[in-house]
């Protein structure tokens, strides 16, 4: 391929609009170019990457005997109804009608089509176990797309689905997938990805891994024990946290608290340490805004993941009316109003001598004994695992809390879609029963710009050779030299002969405009060919990481 040819333009200055390292270069590179907000177009190298990504996924799941398939990006509404998340997702689900006004939408996932596509064959229990996959585009309405290929609305992913007969076969065949995932990161030069506990959320089930990047520009947060293995997404992770009680209770007394509404002024105007507060977080059902109030240590923070799947329904913040019973910034767990949904965190359990609101303006309580003063309440884990906090698998407090990209994720869906959608099978004895599913995922575009985001410098990518758009990128300088052009072509020729894929800079400018844009392109190795070397009958190789020249 020559430069010259190659569709797209490639710029010093950093866009604007980029704010991770990964977008601004692939843009600047020529790999990509906006068309909508979350909406790419990839020009011919980041085509060349992804394909390459993809062929990497094809053959890690041929290995563990997938087959490849096909579904639609449109589906009717009807098969969604079926699993009952036509009602239960969001705005994220692009929802429309055709001309006729039969109700489609845009797939964003696929287990729907998936089980609608074998669930007339798989009638049998001889026929289990299989996995079917496909790497198709999808897309996700989301609210706030960002960070170049990170979040997008549009989208290719690799989505790969399995049906089992037994627990146990899916369990089985899910450690095959997570190995099989982990050497596709390492073909694709991310050996560092490392395989978290998450949650579900949407696709159902209660096992899930996703498989995280640890980055500074990660979205998530990520729990990761110094003393074991064990990983978590701050979603998923358990909050052990560690309840003493003092020997003598104090009386219950209300005190005045004049201006003093967040628990950080009211921990300091009563001389309490935070960990001897309860602090009120409010929150409201999506559906009728009725009001959710949890009560939680004044140092945790909540995790509404966990509160929304203990409720099992959407929640938001609160907007807090005068009108509503709830006294802002004084709320509290005695004298509240009984029309409000209660919830208790695990770290308050049968604590004594704290402060808290007193539902009252500028008032709180000290010497809250809840063993004594809310003596009905039921305690569950609703708080996020912080830095330093106790791990859940060997009981050491050494948590650490880290930043990371997630660029795949596995669930052990169970029977979620296909007992929802009346997929069955007949077993050895002639019983019907429904088969257990799991399911697998990756992003394409968004592993491509976490492999550039893990390696890349300020001139540009550095692609590891398994995915870089070119493996050569062969630079004649001074190729208005007839001799030196005639060099280049010759090995141009000669390496493309031998199915070495090479990008070929025989423009007519300077060195250091062609090192500059090979550098932005970021292919593995760059041979030189230039007068100095020519009258030497060697050419100049330098891999992109500098580790040799």
């Amino acid at each position: 391929m020559k430069l010259d040819k190659l569709v797209g333009d490639r710029f010093k200055e950093r866009p604007s609009d980029c704010i991770i390292d990964s977008h601004a270069l692939m843009v600047r590179g020529g790999y990509m170019k906006g068309v909508a907000n979350g909406v790419y177009s990839s020009y011919m190298p980041l085509k060349r990457v992804t394909r390459k990504i993809e062929q990497i996924m094809r053959e890690e799941m041929d290995a563990i005997d997938g087959q490849e398939v096909s579904f639609p990006v449109v589906m009717p509404a009807s098969l969604w109804e079926e699993s009952g998340r036509y009602g239960s997702i969001g705005k994220e689900l692009v929802r429309f009608s055709d001309r006729n006004n039969s109700p489609l939408v845009l797939g964003m996932t696929h287990e729907e089509a998936a089980v609608q596509l074998v669930r007339d064959y798989g009638q049998s229990y001889m026929k289990y176990p299989f996995m079917i996959y496909q790497i198709q585009t999808k897309f996700r309405d989301e609210a706030r797309p960002r960070a170049g290929l990170i979040r997008v609305r549009e989208f290719t992913m690799k989505d790969a689905y399995s049906f089992h007969t037994s627990q146990e076969d899916l369990e089985q065949y899910y450690e095959r997938a997570h190995k099989s995932y982990e050497r596709i990161f390492e073909r694709c030069g991310l050996p560092e990805v490392i395989s978290v506990a998450s949650d579900s959320g949407m696709m159902g089930g209660k096992v899930s891994h996703e498989f995280m990047l640890l980055s500074p520009i990660g979205e998530d947060s990520i729990a990761i024990c110094k003393e074991c293995d064990y990983r978590a997404n701050m979603e998923a992770a358990e909050s052990i946290i560690d309840v003493t009680r003092d020997e003598v209770s104090n009386a219950l007394e209300m005190v005045h608290t004049p201006g003093m509404q967040t628990i950080e002024d009211v921990c300091n105007y009563l001389k309490a340490d935070q960990k001897d507060s309860v602090k009120a977080v409010i929150y409201q059902r999506n559906s009728d805004d009725k009001y959710i109030v949890l009560f939680i240590r004044g140092d945790l923070e909540a995790n509404e993941t966990k509160m929304r799947n203990y409720l099992g329904f959407e929640i938001h913040p609160a907007v807090v009316t005068e009108d509503c019973g709830l006294c802002a910034g004084y709320c509290g767990p005695v004298g509240l109003p009984s029309d409000v949904i209660v919830l208790y965190d695990n770290s308050i359990k049968n604590r004594n001598n704290l402060c808290c609101g007193a539902n009252k303006v500028e008032y709180h309580y000290v010497g809250l004994d809840m063993a004594r003063d809310v003596a009905n309440a039921e305690y569950h884990d609703f708080a996020k695992i912080a830095e330093g906090g106790v791990c859940p698998k060997c009981g050491k407090e050494a948590i650490t809390i880290s930043r990371g990209v997630e660029v795949g994720n596995i669930f052990q869906l169970g029977t979620k879609y296909t007992t929802s959608m009346g997929m069955t099978y007949v077993d050895a004895e002639g019983n019907s029963q429904t088969p257990i599913m799991g399911c697998y995922g990756i992003g394409v575009g968004r592993l491509a710009a976490a492999i550039c985001e893990a390696h890349h410098d300020d001139h540009g990518p550095i692609w590891p050779m398994s995915v870089a758009p070119w493996q050569v990128h062969l630079c004649a300088v001074r190729a208005d030299n007839a001799e030196i052009k005639e060099y280049a072509d010759n090995l141009y020729n000669a390496l493309t002969a031998k199915g070495i894929e090479v990008i070929y800079d025989d423009r007519s400018v300077s060195a250091g405009v062609m090192f500059s844009d090979a550098d932005l392109l970021g292919v593995p190795l760059r041979v030189v060919v230039s007068p100095r070397n020519v009258k030497q009958s060697i050419v100049e190789v330098v891999s992109r990481d500098k580790s040799f020249s």
